[in-house]
């Protein structure tokens, strides 16, 4: 019963939605349950924890994130890896538009690449900074790979 009752404050507390039946308000199910009923109370539980444990883990790797983007705020730019691919992408021009339209920016993003990496609208057309931010994220994710050219 304790565990139960932890296992819904902490749904609640994460803004997961809870119903909890009171004992007077249901009497015939006041008594103690049977083997099954107390059976299905353990899937039941483990249910709960499954889905707790997920939503924490999602804003842990949000919260990852916030703080990879904020670190690389602070660096004042990208790594001196990221600084030289750019060289060699763009010349770190970040507005320029390459493979006949299809790359385009600083480190030369694919639209699908920049939105893949929580990027919106056209790369070319972002600040140096909000570029060298998702290039961080794509270099941490992926490693030079995504350059394969200036990535050597």
């Amino acid at each position: 019963m304790k565990k139960l009752l932890a296992s819904l404050l902490a749904l609640a507390a994460i803004g997961g939605p809870v119903t909890i039946a009171l004992a007077a308000e249901e009497p015939e199910r006041a008594a103690l349950p049977s083997q099954s009923e107390q059976e299905i109370e353990v899937v039941r539980f483990r249910a709960v924890d499954r889905v707790i444990e997920r939503r924490v883990e999602r804003r842990e790797r949000r919260a990852a994130e916030r703080r990879r983007e904020r670190r690389a705020e602070r660096s004042g730019g990208a790594s001196p890896a990221l600084e030289a691919i750019a060289a060699c992408e763009s010349g770190g021009d970040p507005s320029a538009i390459g493979g006949g339209g299809m790359y385009r920016g600083k480190y030369q993003f694919s639209r699908e690449t920049w939105a893949g990496v929580g990027g919106s609208g056209d790369p070319a057309e972002a600040s140096e900074a909000e570029q060298d931010r998702r290039a961080t994220t794509l270099y941490a994710r992926d490693g030079a790979g995504q350059w394969p050219v200036c990535g050597r």
